[in-house]
């Protein structure tokens, strides 16, 4: 059944006449109209192949003030909604083309996608990654079915080399692009997240330059109700979408961080075709502190045992940090796109979380280094209910009067509430008492 609506002009209009740049594809096609039955076909496709995640109520609703329903993609097998995007590309190869196999270079979930999805359709599979690369990521790609071959100090390197692999021997290279079908496999969530959640207000989705999924979601929700809001959300020290559809075309010269908390958030915007789309579809693009992001990290592990990564946790971020006030009291779908973080700075980024949020806090206080004194300040500590992470004493390094002690001392406490309580318990029986801000 053909839906025909308002929307299906501004596809068109989005999308009429934009060239495919050349230093970003790697496939022999032109772009055509992304049309609410591509999604469709796309769907019916790759749906044996994919996980329909859940779109669940969240116990977070209470606290934010609105509906809130997690469409929770980092369940699927790569941990990336990615794969969405990928296996419906890779279906859509000529068959010659997947008999001599796809390269691709880098250690992205895209890459991943593409190990794992390649090999369950017996399509030979080589991933140039950099010999920077977390050895964690390079045994999980070879154990999706790929050939991994490490070259090069940089992923430029990677590329190049993965480039020159592909003209040798006629595999294709694939570079994460916005080819109409791309987008339209990326898409297939718009329309689960519209089956699942019935009288949808608003959808939440991850932005920055890699905004496929923002994009083709857009394309399938504002066919099906116009009326629902899609907001776009990206990093404020890596503002990329906002900058480009300012400037009306994709940015290149962004500055952006190679760190690996970030993933795509900080990449590039790496094309016309998502971007028009965004334009002309999306409602609003908002940008966050790196600060929400780990709060929401926080809040998805705490009240949703989701271990997330940025990319995932960004959507959610902008209704911590009170982003998009004029959702409260609606119905409001957030996609919870990846969990691919390493184990290192996921441990990094909950014990700054933590701070954050108040719940684990230092302070420092000088007492007179006689039997009982440490004991007494234990006693308040107890008493306040508060769990004493780490505590260190220092005689010899002390500028205050003789036979004192400085007690640096490192607590968990409940929250905010509990937080102010204990300091001002321990104000009043030693004044001095310096707390560490964050």
């Amino acid at each position: 059944m053909k839906i025909v609506s308002r929307n299906e002009e501004l596809l068109r209009d989005a999308l009429s006449c934009i060239p495919q740049p050349s230093s970003r594809t790697s496939l022999a096609s032109c772009n055509k109209l992304i049309r609410f039955e591509d999604i469709s076909a796309a769907a019916f496709k790759i749906q044996c192949g994919v996980q329909k995640t859940p779109c669940m109520y969240s116990r977070l609703s209470k606290q934010y003030g609105m509906d809130i329903y997690l469409k929770k993609e980092f369940l699927q097998y790569t941990g990336s909604v990615k794969e969405r995007g990928v296996l419906y590309l890779l279906m859509s190869l000529p068959q010659d083309q997947q008999r001599k196999g796809v390269i691709v270079a880098s250690d992205s979930n895209f890459s991943m996608a593409v190990a794992y999805h390649a090999s369950g359709l017996r399509i030979p599979v080589f991933v140039i990654m950099s010999t920077s690369t977390a050895p964690a990521r390079v045994k999980m790609c070879r154990e999706y079915g790929a050939m991994v071959i490490s070259y090069g100090t940089t992923a430029k390197d990677s590329q190049v080399h993965a480039r020159r692999l592909a003209q040798e021997n006629g595999y294709l290279y694939l570079e994460e692009e916005d080819s109409a079908v791309y987008l339209s496999g990326l898409g297939t969530v718009g329309l689960e997240m519209y089956e699942q959640v019935p009288k949808l207000d608003a959808v939440v989705f991850p932005a920055g330059g890699h905004c496929g999924l923002l994009a083709g979601s857009a394309a399938a929700l504002k066919h099906l109700n116009p009326h629902i809001s899609v907001i776009g959300v990206e990093s404020e020290s890596f503002p990329v979408l906002q900058q480009s559809l300012k400037a009306g075309h994709p940015t290149e010269d962004q500055a952006c961080n190679n760190h690996h908390f970030y993933g795509d958030v900080s990449g590039v915007c790496f094309g016309s075709n998502s971007l028009q789309l965004t334009g002309k579809l999306v409602d609003k693009v908002v940008a966050v502190r790196e600060e929400d992001i780990l709060i929401s990290m926080l809040r998805l592990l705490e009240y949703e045992r989701a271990t997330v990564d940025a990319e995932g946790a960004i959507g959610l971020a902008a209704l911590v940090a009170g982003k998009l006030p004029e959702l409260k009291g609606k119905r409001v779908a957030v996609v919870i796109c990846s969990g691919n973080l390493e184990l290192h700075l996921l441990q990094q980024c909950i014990a700054r979380a933590l701070t954050l949020d108040s719940r684990v806090c230092r302070f420092s206080l000088v007492i007179s280094d006689c039997p009982g004194d440490m004991s007494k300040l234990l006693d308040i500590l107890a008493r306040e209910e508060a769990r004493v992470l780490d505590i260190k004493q220092e005689r010899t390094f002390v500028t205050s009067e003789l036979f004192t002690v400085e007690v640096i001392c490192t607590v968990e406490t409940r929250d905010k509430i509990h937080t102010a309580q204990l300091r001002n318990a321990l104000l009043e029986r030693y004044p001095t008492t310096a707390w560490t801000e964050r």
